[in-house]
């Protein structure tokens, strides 16, 4: 199965639209996954209406009204990804001492892992990936076992300068991911 992995369009605030060339990627998806911050009710329809099947989530600029929640997940070929933005939760925001903002990557990592291997009860992170978006910073990694990835921004909002989404090929277990840049 194809998926098409991304995050942080920040479309209308940061950028116009969602690139042509990424637009192409999600229509030619069997599955897409956003990680939030979609900004408007009417980008999320957009990548809805684009996309095959969808899985999403609410990032921390995006109004309520988006109606999306704040973890979300999709097994695929024996593979539960675990999507959500990557930024604190109070409890973890009151034992780690931020204000609910991630600022650090390991305590991006940790936040991802720890949402997936909760929402999964997997605790060894075995067939589990853990998706964010909020750093716009392209990441995939292994963290205390579970598979964590950032998909960056697919449009290359501040305060990273790159364009850039996700592809993965998921068969029988095996999750194969290649970060494209325009």
């Amino acid at each position: 199965m194809q998926l098409a992995i991304l995050s942080d369009t920040h479309v209308p605030e940061r950028a116009d639209a969602v690139p042509e060339a990424f637009r192409e990627r999600i229509a030619a998806a069997d599955h897409v996954i956003h990680a939030g911050d979609f900004e408007t009710p009417e980008v999320v329809t957009e990548v809805r209406d684009l996309a095959a099947d969808l899985t999403a989530v609410h990032g921390n600029v995006d109004p309520k009204d988006v109606g999306l929640p704040t973890v979300a997940d999709v097994t695929v070929e024996g593979v539960t990804f675990v999507v959500t933005h990557g930024t604190l939760n109070p409890v973890e925001a009151a034992v780690y001492g931020h204000d609910g903002m991630v600022m650090s990557a390991e305590d991006w990592k940790r936040a991802i892992a720890d949402t997936a291997r909760a929402r999964t009860r997997a605790w060894d992170g075995a067939n589990v990936v853990g998706v964010g978006g909020h750093s716009h910073v392209v990441e995939d990694d292994v963290h205390e076992g579970v598979r964590v990835l950032n998909p960056g921004t697919a449009t290359g909002a501040n305060p990273d300068d790159d364009t850039t989404m996700m592809t993965a090929t998921v068969e029988d277990g095996d999750v194969d991911v290649t970060a494209h840049e325009i």
